[in-house]
């Protein structure tokens, strides 16, 4: 019986990214965003990529589960798809269980809105996250229309962002709209203590300061449940 929950765990690791963490403190849901939000149109296979189809039914399955306590995001993300990244930050930022994210490596482009979903939010110190305008791939119809739809969109994350964080909303346009910090591109690149500073994110830490916050929020939460 042991052995077939290892293969199982196994499986869940190599094909969704995600395992389960039981201890006396309460068990820990463990979700990994790598590579490229992949969106509705399929990444090359040689891609490392975050399926959102897998995700969001996951994630409903954590928030219903009377044995996971807590979930623990672990990102290392270039971005990708807006509407599939913003589908599940939506998802995380939605949910009355105790969350906690940590940014690793990087948090870029729509991994912002996915790192500050979490109730908590940590950021290693080595870590980036790189804030830049909506970008668009393929054809692109030079209409009012087009321009009104980006900026929408655009509008979209800021709303979401802001509302996830203690970022002031002008700050946060500032760092989209910046020149010269990126070459060739607009934007800013921030890590991890200026994260931090600018209310992007919650706190600069590792992975045993971002289990350690998850089991007090499980904590707190038990002792709610039972008042």
């Amino acid at each position: 019986m042991e052995e077939q929950e290892a293969q199982e765990q196994r499986r869940e690791i190599e094909e969704l990214g995600t395992s389960v963490i039981r201890t006396e403190r309460g068990t820990i849901h463990t979700l990994t965003i790598i590579g490229q939000v992949e969106g509705h149109q399929l990444l090359p296979p040689t891609a490392k990529s975050t399926k959102y189809e897998h995700l969001l039914p996951l994630l409903a399955m954590v928030e219903e589960s009377d044995e996971v306590d807590g979930l623990l995001v672990l990102l290392n993300t270039v971005g990708g798809d807006i509407e599939a990244g913003l589908g599940i930050a939506e998802m995380i930022g939605g949910m009355k269980t105790p969350t906690v994210s940590l940014v690793l490596g990087g948090g870029h482009s729509i991994g912002v809105p996915l790192a500050v979903a979490a109730k908590t939010s940590f950021i290693a110190p080595s870590a980036a996250m790189t804030i830049h305008p909506v970008r668009l791939s393929g054809t692109v119809i030079g209409v009012s229309q087009m321009f009104d739809y980006f900026q929408r969109t655009q509008e979209r994350i800021l709303q979401f962002v802001t509302s996830h964080s203690h970022i002031k909303r002008e700050d946060f346009l500032r760092l989209m709209l910046e020149t010269g910090k990126l070459t060739g591109d607009i934007g800013s690149v921030i890590y991890g203590e200026e994260a931090v500073k600018v209310g992007l994110i919650d706190r600069v830490g590792g992975l045993s300061d971002a289990l350690e916050c998850l089991h007090q929020q499980i904590e707190a939460a038990n002792r709610e449940g039972e008042e």
